[in-house]
């Protein structure tokens, strides 16, 4: 008999038996899923703010990786749910609070150019974030139970508030560099 892998998620793991034959299911592979993308990007997170230079990047990408923890205890409290309920949580809304971007955007232009490893950091960074929301919102789109489009929504709607303040982020970096080396034709 073939064995399906499986994802442990603290003394747990996924999988359904029906029939007496192991089967995975949409919702428990999109589980999977998210939960790998969430180890991924605070990985990416945690070594990019060790290897900054620039203090408020380093914050920003420290920040980041904190809140890929917190994506990343949702989802385990999700998958919990799903494996023992076969349902999920109907999620607390989620605000972001946007007011350090305008502080640090400009602390960060002083402190680092557009070719920089931050600069390029904050780039692959835009690429990761654009990645987990097309999943979340294809899993939010394709769900049939509310509380699971809820929540995929909520994890969408969460990383674009990470692609948003990095993308500004990005395009004031490019600004000063186009500025800075007079690239204007006329």
């Amino acid at each position: 008999m073939m064995r399906l892998p499986c994802i442990i998620i603290p003394y747990i793991c996924i999988k359904q038996k029906i029939n007496g034959m192991e089967k995975q299911d949409a919702a428990l592979d999109i589980l999977k899923t998210a939960i790998l993308l969430e180890r991924k990007g605070k990985a990416f997170y945690t070594q990019a703010a060790k290897n900054c230079e620039s203090k408020s990047a380093k914050r920003i990408f420290e920040t980041m990786a904190e809140e890929e923890e917190e994506h990343l205890a949702f989802l385990t409290m999700q998958a919990q749910s799903y494996v023992k309920n076969n349902h999920f949580i109907h999620p607390e809304a989620h605000t972001e609070d946007d007011t350090n971007g305008e502080i640090f955007t400009e602390q960060i232009k002083k402190e680092i150019n557009a070719a920089s490893y931050e600069a390029a950091a904050i780039s692959a960074a835009i690429d990761f974030e654009n990645h987990a929301i097309k999943v979340y919102s294809a899993r939010a789109k394709d769900a049939s139970d509310p509380a699971e489009k809820e929540v995929y929504q909520m994890l969408a709607d969460w990383e674009r508030g990470h692609h948003h303040l990095l993308y500004r982020l990005s395009e004031e970096l490019k600004e000063e560099i186009w500025n800075d080396n007079n690239f204007w034709p006329f």
